[in-house]
């Protein structure tokens, strides 16, 4: 074959990519397309989604690209693809930019995406039947401390902290995640924000052993250290990977 069409529900879609970017192992182009318009609508878009999708995956230039996702003649990098709107059907969008556009039935490139990708990845989940369990915490004004204590108990194995601005951490949020860490629990900054990097901030969180979800979102994050878990346990080498990824 010279490329696999998959076609997924668009609100988890970017998951499944992203996941399937971190453990397919061929640079054969793999592309996942949906609708937003079931087929009894007027201007019904799965129809032309599907045969843009096809005529992606056949197309030699879309070769080494990773998962890509392909919706309202746009192609997306499923690294950095997102939902962003409820109903639109130009929901899909990319903080970082689309790498290409479907024109007139054609794929064209524009960028390319340099994060290690489906490939060449270093993950393998054939012999696994379930991923260790990490979990979102989403921070707001008011933030406390019960969904951390809740979800140690639970015996998570990581936890991405969806947090405010640059993954800021709320005050009495922060106590209760260092224990979390202490305890060898993977603590993950990422933030709720629509776009932009998390980078080092607080000496604290760097003293506590929090890790930066660099420009993943919170629900990538979760996907990546799941994946990480299954190789380390070791902090430096999981912050590495989501450098890398």
């Amino acid at each position: 074959m010279d490329g696999i069409v998959i076609t997924h529900g668009t609100d988890t879609l970017e998951e499944t990519a992203y996941f399937l970017n971190l453990t397919v192992n061929s640079k054969k182009p793999v592309v996942i397309t949906g609708a937003m318009r079931p087929a009894t609508a007027i201007s019904a878009d799965g129809p032309m989604n599907l045969l843009n999708a096809v005529r992606l995956a056949a197309d030699p230039n879309a070769r080494d690209r990773g998962v890509l996702v392909c919706l309202n003649d746009q192609i997306d990098s499923a690294r950095n693809v997102t939902k962003t709107h409820t109903t639109s059907v130009d929901t899909f969008k990319s903080p970082l930019g689309p790498i290409g556009f479907m024109n007139d039935g054609h794929p064209t490139f524009y960028n390319q995406v340099d994060r290690r990708h489906a490939g060449n990845t270093e993950f393998d989940v054939r012999n696994l039947s379930k991923l260790p369990y990490v979990k979102i915490i989403y921070s707001h004004a008011n933030d406390d401390a019960l969904f951390v204590d809740a979800a140690i108990n639970a015996g998570v194995k990581g936890i991405i902290y969806a947090g405010t601005g640059n993954g800021s951490v709320h005050k009495d949020a922060e106590g209760a995640l260092a224990r979390a860490s202490k305890a060898g629990i993977i603590v993950v900054r990422s933030t709720r924000v629509g776009g932009g990097t998390v980078i080092p901030a607080e000496q604290s969180y760097i003293d506590a052993g929090f890790l930066d979800g660099d420009s993943l979102n919170p629900q990538k994050c979760r996907i990546l250290l799941q994946l990480a878990l299954t190789k380390t346990t070791d902090r430096n080498q999981i912050q590495k990977m989501f450098y890398e990824y």
